[in-house]
């Protein structure tokens, strides 16, 4: 049975390496089978087409910048990473990204739990290779800069989960707090309690919703 592989990445070059990185001797028994994506609908159509036709994805590399599908609010490799953890119960995952900021590695580690995390910095033809193969023989693999980052929300001991940065992200698209039960199950005494214990982390507790917005941005909390 072959490997099916998912490369999902905005550069056709950075596809075309990767699967050169890991066609020369990489695999010793399955035959790796590619499909190659270069946007969030392209891949998201890709992903439910095998998922209906029964056909799995094992090994999914995903670069977390990509262009979105707005049709299904498929706006990045996040959001095309929840599909997959959806639809291919068994595949794993590797989360690539430019972006280290420590609430945006924190979101990531928790809503997909990647087999593999790694900063595009740190990535060279040697490494790339071996972390897949450890992924793929079941092994996790996330590198020294995503552990530095994340530690570092650890140890500023913010607390934070999914619905606290959906509030962030429904109020920066201008969805006003009484509005935000519509789309986020939770009342609206929960809501506002969030909504305050949000801007006490990030504004001591001061400040306007516009001012929330642009400091979670600064921030890279959004």
């Amino acid at each position: 049975m072959p490997l099916n592989i998912l490369i999902v990445d905005d550069h056709p070059m950075t596809v075309d390496s990767y699967i050169n990185l890991l066609s020369e001797d990489f695999f010793e028994i399955s035959k790796p089978h590619f499909i190659k994506c270069y946007n969030c609908e392209d891949a998201y159509k890709k992903i439910t087409l095998l998922s209906m036709q029964n056909v799995k994805i094992d090994f999914a590399i995903v670069d977390v910048n990509l262009p979105p599908y707005n049709k299904y609010n498929i706006s990045n490799g996040l959001d095309l990473s929840t599909l997959i953890r959806k639809t291919h119960l068994e595949c794993k995952i590797l989360i690539l990204t430019m972006r280290t900021e420590a609430f945006l590695v924190d979101k990531i580690i928790k809503r997909i739990k990647p087999e593999g995390f790694v900063s595009k910095s740190e990535i060279n033809f040697e490494l790339f290779p071996l972390l897949c193969k450890k992924i793929i023989s079941g092994e996790i693999f996330y590198s020294s800069e995503i552990m530095k980052s994340h530690k570092e929300l650890l140890k500023e001991n913010i607390k934070w989960d999914e619905h606290d940065t959906q509030i962030l992200i429904l109020l920066s698209q201008g969805v006003k707090t009484i509005k935000l039960t519509d789309h986020i199950p939770l009342s609206m005494s929960a809501i506002e309690k969030r909504k305050a214990n949000i801007k006490s982390q990030l504004l001591m507790g001061k400040g306007s919703d516009a001012d929330l917005i642009r400091k979670a941005k600064k921030m890279g909390f959004l």
